[in-house]
């Protein structure tokens, strides 16, 4: 009887471990594939192939096209072979550990111009193809709603932190920094030349003059 209990511990490590080899491939393939080619130009079967499964294994092991792209769009913001939620992000774990409200607008608005180039296109790929895709709409609208909700944080820091306006709601200061980092803003800079770097100094010195006071 002990016998048989290990072995079948054994085997089920084994599958565990063969999932997460199998994910973790499938994962590498569409970060691969939808940063180099973009949301139109990679399918589900690419995905798959590019990882050697079958499309069943892709869809079982991470979801359909709007959570694989889901998946990289939280890989490239952790930086990361997996998804990383927020609070564990290299990034945002400097902008708490940042002192002054200045430095942690400074560290956050540096880290969007390094992101912002990967993730962009993505999101706005995802949101046109909502317009008739329900599934993919979801996706997209839990992208809006998480990243706003991530922003009432990032005031709710800054405030912590002192030196924040008062004659503005805290929901409105997020509001307003969940308008400027949102992806359309982005590539609307984009499309009159701005640079990543640009775009960076910009909302450094736009989020000071509007969330601080003086």
């Amino acid at each position: 009887m002990a016998g048989t209990v290990k072995t079948r511990r054994y085997r089920s490590a084994l599958r565990e471990q063969q999932a997460a080899a199998t994910r973790t491939a499938v994962l590498a393939a569409a970060r691969e594939l939808f940063t180099a080619r973009g949301w139109d130009a990679t399918s589900v079967a690419d995905v798959a192939r590019a990882a050697g499964v079958s499309v069943d294994t892709v869809y079982a092991s991470v979801g359909r096209k709007p959570e694989l792209l889901l998946a990289v769009v939280d890989m490239v913001l952790g930086s990361a072979e997996e998804p990383v939620p927020a609070e564990q992000r290299d990034y945002v774990r400097a902008v708490r550990a940042a002192a002054t409200a200045e430095d942690k607008i400074a560290v956050y608005a540096a880290a969007l111009g390094r992101l912002m180039p990967a993730v962009a296109p993505l999101v706005e790929a995802l949101r046109r193809a909502g317009e008739t895709d329900p599934g993919c709409c979801r996706v997209w609208q839990h992208l809006v709603d998480r990243r706003a909700a991530n922003m009432r944080l990032f005031v709710a820091d800054l405030r912590a932190a002192g030196g924040v306006r008062t004659d503005l709601r805290p929901s409105e200061l997020a509001d307003v920094v969940w308008a400027m980092n949102s992806p359309e803003y982005f590539l609307l800079l984009r499309s009159r030349g701005w640079s990543a770097r640009r775009y960076a100094r910009h909302l450094d010195d736009a989020w000071r003059r509007l969330l601080l006071e003086g």
